[in-house]
């Protein structure tokens, strides 16, 4: 079975990028829609519509696939964002972007369970799928390259008032993977029959399933804090112009894939668990060296625009080293419902997060930013270490 994924990973890797290129735009659209004259408050709120209705409707979106399969699923999510894309050029109100953000979540909430549920079902071993899940999710790296590297070109030029018109290009690329998903063979899993979705959650109520869970939503709390903020930093505090700022998460989604890549390359050789705590360990270094910069050296030191890229070599990999551990356990039946806990509990991280940034850019404190990341990663370690004690004493069990 390990042999067919190979010839379904070119459109499994097309759909993430093309879901990172629609949410990870937050970034562009925040820092444009700042100079319209919209408050960093309504801005924070903005990735709420985002990523609020991505933890509501995962739940729902389980039995909306299992009764029409996930192929059918992810070419009808695929179709959606390529018509909002098409949409979003063509309507300057803001409330619009609301609207164009709750439906694209809704629709990677239905994509990433469906992609999740293919990688399942057709690999078990626990590396195997950290392997695999680290390479489809390397392209979302791409996709925030993509994004950042395309518009921040496009608002730089003499071209800059049409930088919306980028998403055409989204919408081509949706219509391209959708004919691919549609030309290829996927095994699926057979839907759980006669139970409720609430009745097999209860299956999951245990202090192991909840400490991973806060270990995701952790892990997306801090990505969240460099993938949609970073560029405003940069701008705001580091005083850099729009096109460099966008640059930022340009080389931090590069970093990013980099690390993604090596590790699908690298993970069989060692404990995901000492791998995981080791780049957790790289981080907080690489942040104490960003303080110590900082606060030490001059306020606005060029240094600190290539230290934080830097950290998304190590920052990358734990999403996906820690999904493979935890979904290797799970029963093939229940991943699409596993993977709908992982998607709500990512999209709280990421909308919390958005919130409590848009709070410090508001109320101008910037120099803490720095401080903020730390704290998140140093809570992300303590949790990530009581998930790895309690898991070990249960498989010794």
């Amino acid at each position: 079975m390990t042999a067919k994924i190979s010839h379904i990973s070119l459109p499994l890797k097309l759909t993430f990028l093309i879901f990172s290129m629609v949410l990870n735009c937050m970034g562009l659209i925040i820092l444009q829609l700042s100079e319209a004259n919209i408050t960093y408050g309504e801005l924070g709120f903005l990735e709420s519509f985002k990523d609020l209705p991505i933890a509501f409707i995962s739940l729902f979106a389980v039995g909306f696939i299992n009764k029409t399969g996930a192929k059918k699923a992810l070419i009808s999510a695929l179709a959606i964002v390529g018509l909002c894309s098409c949409l979003l050029p063509f309507i300057a109100d803001f409330w619009f972007y609301k609207l164009w953000f709750a439906i694209i979540g809704a629709c990677f909430a239905i994509g990433k369970i469906c992609v999740f549920g293919i990688i399942r079902n057709n690999i078990s071993d626990e590396k195997s799928l950290a392997k695999t899940m680290n390479s489809v999710e390397a392209s979302f790296m791409i996709g925030i390259f993509v994004v950042n590297t395309g518009f921040g070109w496009l608002i730089s030029s003499q071209y800059s008032e049409f930088w919306k018109f980028g998403f055409l290009l989204i919408a081509v690329l949706s219509a391209v993977t959708i004919f691919l998903i549609s030309k290829t063979e996927i095994t699926e899993s057979k839907p759980l029959e006669n139970k409720s979705i609430f009745t097999e959650l209860s299956g999951f109520t245990t202090p192991v399933v909840a400490l991973f869970l806060g270990v995701v939503f952790f892990i997306v709390f801090v990505e969240q804090g460099f993938n949609s903020w970073l560029p405003s930093f940069y701008k705001n505090h580091l005083k850099v112009n729009s096109f460099f700022a966008l640059q930022a998460t340009s080389f931090l989604s590069l970093f990013s894939y980099a690390g993604r890549t090596i590790t699908a390359n690298v993970i069989r050789r060692f404990s995901l668990s000492g791998y995981y705590i080791s780049c957790i360990f790289l981080i907080i270094a690489l942040l104490l060296t960003i303080l110590g910069i900082q606060y030490f050296g001059t306020e606005d030191s060029r240094l600190i625009l290539f230290l934080f890229p830097v950290i998304g070599l190590f920052l990358s990999p734990l999403y996906p080293v820690i999904n493979s551990k935890m979904i290797a356990q799970v029963d093939k039946e229940k991943v699409n419902l596993f993977t709908s806990l992982i998607v709500i509990f990512s999209s709280l991280g990421s909308s919390v997060s958005s919130i409590i940034m848009a709070i410090l850019f508001g109320k101008q404190l910037l120099n803490f930013y720095p401080l903020y990341i730390l704290f998140s990663v140093i809570l992300l370690f303590v949790i990530s270490l009581m998930y790895f004690n309690v898991s070990k004493r249960l498989y010794r069990k």
